[in-house]
């Protein structure tokens, strides 16, 4: 510790095994790094952390703000398991314009913005941003379509008809036209709703002083519209961009309610839950919750931040938000008038929502509790695991596996086996290859063990389960058989044991048999979903994309010499082979491809 400077940086704590088990940042390495190491005074989690500690490495910075940024890229790179973590990498949605085409639309974006022109958000749901496109049809009239669709218009479509488009696929506006209409668009999208009203009256009154009066009478309607906007929805003076941010800390747990204001109004919210020790207070996990949602993705960073206190890092947090964004930042923890409103809104949703999870966690928990009790078991089971098969007659086969813990669905243990090589329709066999797949990597090591496996299905079903685990020697799980009852109904399930062959019939108010029946109808839901897409895809798929040596170009020339795969399939090799692209051998495999019996 002697040797270590005092300039700031980062410090990364190592296990004996080499593992990572906290980054932390610090003004003044030597002080910070020293107080780990006290004699006495720690708090629980830091003497825990403390006695695993192997070895130290730092990494010096220029200053507070650099070790603060580096510090959240370790973190979201390393996932350090003393770090409080915020499990939320979604890909949030915005609105875009491009600016490459005559006629922009307005559309629903998701992912990366590497196209040109303008984004508008992030919103916090795909609702939030469908209710703001479904307002910018109805006042500016923006066109919503495809270009594909656009290019291919002949007459208005439907849109035009109700008045949520002006018609520029056929020429029913000017070009100058529409790009005004859309730059009132951007204007409404970035807060300056006032700015839109002054502009649609001042070019009113112009239009009926010109004698021009069905275009007085346009603007007029867009103009009552916008106003009628503006009463439906409570908006400030306020006209920039905040997020409001309010926190909750109950034993058991922490709930972060997000509020997004953009140009006064309130867009859309969103709640964390983030994973915390019992040592953790308020601001640290604020300080943590800020640095990793603006710093450890690339987010885009409001005007304002407005928190419900103060936090020991703020001149560096704004600072790091500043340069991260290019842009000043602000972070406001003492409020007043509409920013007030909104922080105490969020403060009551946050303290609400909270005391929700809580109830919903202890109730899963108490639900575990009687599934041990339903199956004489000498330990509360901590994971379990369903299966399910879909398919439509045979099609598209896929086998479906969610997983449950003591906090409910654990999502991100999901799986979907696309089931292949069986007889259409065999379920013992579908089941059989998902879970020789899924347990085989699960002894390899790739995952862990349930402690119950249940199965959607009968003896049969439970039979498929033995005999693999059986063939895979993992002897450490209870595999139970959920068999539906004469009527079907739900309520009237039996449990089937695979070690016994016992049945076991629960009543239908059995915390035990809600918890089976939320896992069983997940995991058929899962299936389901994985069978649509896989269905999906096939059906999409052309009979050309699986014929060798067809690539895009060449099923594109043979798609515009036929007109279509039909017209394709009635042709014979000469007429095929009359394509420039295809020779007469590819022609050859392309007939006998689409003509497979003699």
């Amino acid at each position: 510790m002697a040797r270590l400077t005092s300039r700031p940086g980062v410090y990364q704590m190592y296990a004996l095994n080499g593992d990572i088990l906290y980054v932390g940042k610090a003004k003044n390495l030597k002080k910070r790094v020293s107080s780990y190491f006290r004699s006495k005074g720690l708090a629980p989690k830091t003497a825990a952390l403390v006695a695993r500690i192997q070895h130290v490495e730092v990494t010096v910075t220029n200053s507070e703000t650099e070790a603060l940024l580096l510090e959240q890229n370790l973190i979201k790179e390393q996932r350090p398991p003393y770090n409080i973590l915020l499990r939320d990498d979604k890909s949030y949605p915005y609105i875009f314009i491009s600016d490459q085409d005559e006629y922009p639309a307005v559309r629903f974006h998701r992912g990366a913005r590497r196209a040109k022109g303008s984004y508008f958000g992030p919103f916090p749901s795909g609702t939030a941003v469908r209710e703001s496109l479904n307002l910018l049809q109805k006042l500016f009239r923006i066109r919503p379509c495809e270009d594909s669709f656009f290019r291919n218009r002949s007459r208005p479509c439907l849109q035009y008809q109700i008045q949520r488009c002006s018609g520029p696929c056929v020429g029913l506006i000017s070009e100058a036209d529409y790009a005004d209409d859309l730059r009132h668009a951007s204007m409404f999208l970035e807060g300056k709703s006032n700015a839109v009203m002054q502009e649609l009256a001042s070019q009113m009154e112009a239009a009926a002083a010109a004698l021009n009066f069905e275009q007085a009478v346009l603007l007029r309607d867009q103009l009552g519209n916008l106003q009628q906007v503006q009463e439906q929805q409570y908006v400030s003076g306020f006209e920039g961009q905040a997020d409001v941010i309010g926190c909750a800390l109950q034993p058991g747990g922490v709930g972060i309610h997000m509020l997004y204001v953009r140009g006064g109004r309130i867009i859309g919210s969103k709640m964390f839950h983030p994973r915390i020790s019992i040592e953790d207070t308020e601001a640290d996990v604020l300080s943590a919750f800020v640095a990793q949602w603006y710093l450890g993705a690339s987010r885009e960073i409001p005007d304002q931040v407005i928190l419900p206190l103060a936090l020991t890092d703020h001149e560096a947090l704004q600072e790091a938000l500043t340069q991260r964004r290019g842009r000043k930042v602000v972070l406001q923890h003492s409020v007043r008038g509409d920013k007030a409103g909104w922080q105490r809104l969020a403060q009551t949703n946050a303290e609400q929502q909270l005391s929700s999870h809580l109830a919903s966690k202890q109730n899963m928990y108490n639900r575990f509790l009687a599934l041990q009790e339903a199956l004489k078991l000498d330990g509360i089971p901590q994971r379990l695991e369903c299966f399910d098969i879909s398919h439509s007659s045979g099609e598209a086969t896929v086998a479906s596996c969610v997983v449950f813990d003591h906090n409910g669905p654990l999502k991100t243990d999901y799986r979907h086996f696309n089931i292949s090589d069986i007889t259409p329709g065999d379920d013992y066999a579908a089941m059989h290859q998902a879970l020789l797949r899924r347990y085989t990597r699960l002894k390899k090591g790739e995952g862990k063990l349930p402690d119950i496996l249940l199965i959607d299905g009968g003896k049969g079903q439970v039979g498929q389960a033995r005999a693999v685990l059986e063939e895979l020697q993992i002897t450490e799980v209870l595999i139970v058989g959920v068999a539906k009852g004469p009527s079907r109904r739900a309520g009237l399930e039996t449990l089937v044991l695979a070690e016994s062959g016992e049945e076991i019939t629960l009543s239908g108010d059995a915390l035990a048999l809600h918890l089976i029946q939320h896992i069983r109808d997940e995991a058929h839901r899962f299936a389901i979903t994985g069978h649509r897409a896989r269905r999906g895809k096939a059906r999409k798929t052309s009979r050309l994309e699986t014929i060798d040596g067809i690539g895009p170009k060449r099923r594109r020339e043979l798609l515009r010499h036929f007109g279509g795969l039909q017209e394709i399939e009635r042709a014979s090799i000469e007429e095929i082979a009359k394509v420039s692209t295809i020779s007469r051998k590819l022609a050859e495999d392309i007939y006998f491809a689409l003509h497979p019996d003699p």
